[in-house]
């Protein structure tokens, strides 16, 4: 019997707004509550664990309380569930097509009423298609009451549930990637002062069964100096297969050193039918970035050009100081020439 980590549904569906025409009535409290039943598979469970072999079939329970002084009609219902962004199961509504446990789970009746202070059993079947892929799936049982709010002008469909954990029985590949990786740097005007570096990275689950994982993150400059462990973070919540989870690592105050190298290795954690985690070999990646101090890069072109046209200047002024110099050797020359022919005239006449 597996035994996954989150529990009831309760804790996990919240009020989903149902656009349609109000009804002058108000939203009274949420007055019912739901269990498992107390069978063959457990008593007191916090979830439906069921490994099923293709082709195979079980029954179930819900049990539904209603603690209010008036009888509760209830839809019941089975859907799919996906991993929610934050982390949570979150189940398709009523009429949204399943194609996993949603779509193999049939309820005997699809509404229950139950009167007031008594309890009530919907008895469910699963039944798995023998062309199913092996591997794990999540959804739930859930009870709806549609109630009227007029103040909002919508209908408010209330939603409690119990998670269903099914794993396909057959070959359990386990397997997660670490993509599209990548690190950025962003400093502050002082181009001495340190920024904050930041890595993003995506957890892709691309095997068949359901996995969390543990990462770990290292950022270093060129030739790997001025290394640095990450902050540490929360385990990543479970993904169901195909499903992914994107990342976001900041490190403060990291040094302009020009270039950064990042690495991640994320150790998987799988959860076997028998309840238990156990981790899987480790996956990781690595991303490179600039961490440019642009500030200091603006000063240094800016004292370079500087540089340059004093010494153009320098140089102008010099070539010119030589040509005024070449052309007073040159009217010198050519004044004593002059004067040479003036006197060989002279001295001929």
């Amino acid at each position: 019997m597996r035994a996954w980590s989150t529990a009831a549904l309760a804790a996990l569906l919240v009020l989903a707004p149902v656009v349609a025409p109000a009804m002058a009535a108000e939203t009274d409290p949420v007055t019912w509550t739901v269990r498992t039943a107390s069978n063959e598979y457990g008593s007191e469970r916090t979830n439906y664990s069921y490994t099923i072999d293709p082709g195979g079939t079980i029954y179930d329970s819900i049990v539904v309380a209603n603690h209010g002084v008036d009888p509760v009609e209830l839809g019941v219902y089975a859907s799919d569930g996906s991993t929610s962004e934050d982390g949570q199961l979150s189940l398709l509504v009523a009429g949204e097509e399943s194609h996993g446990v949603g779509a193999w789970i049939t309820t005997e009746n699809p509404s229950v009423t139950v009167a007031a202070g008594e309890t009530a059993t919907v008895p469910f079947t699963v039944a798995v298609p023998a062309d199913a892929t092996p591997g794990d799936y999540a959804g739930g049982v859930v009870t709806s009451l549609t109630v009227p709010d007029a103040d909002a002008g919508v209908n408010v469909d209330r939603r409690l549930g119990i998670r269903v954990n099914l794993r396909v029985g057959g070959e359990i590949a386990p397997a997660l990637a670490v993509e599209d990786m990548a690190v950025a740097w962003g400093g502050g005007l002082n181009p001495f002062a340190g920024g904050d570096a930041t890595v993003t990275y995506t957890l892709h689950n691309s095997g068949n069964a359901a996995i969390s994982a543990q990462p770990a993150t290292h950022l270093s400059g060129p030739f790997g100096m001025f290394g640095m462990d990450a902050p540490a973070v929360d385990e990543v919540p479970e993904l169901l297969p195909g499903e992914s989870w994107t990342q976001t690592v900041t490190l403060p105050g990291v040094a302009p050193l020009f270039a950064l190298l990042a690495s991640t290795t994320v150790t998987p954690l799988v959860l076997d039918a028998s309840g238990s985690t156990s981790p899987i070999a480790d996956v990781s990646g690595t991303a490179g970035g600039p961490a440019i101090p642009w500030t200091l890069l603006v000063i240094v072109l800016l004292v370079a050009v500087g540089v340059y046209f004093l010494f153009r200047a320098r140089g102008v002024r010099k070539q010119s100081a030589e040509k005024r110099r070449e052309a007073e050797v040159d009217a010198a020359v050519a004044k004593a020439l002059e004067q040479e022919r003036v006197k060989a005239g002279a001295a001929a006449e």
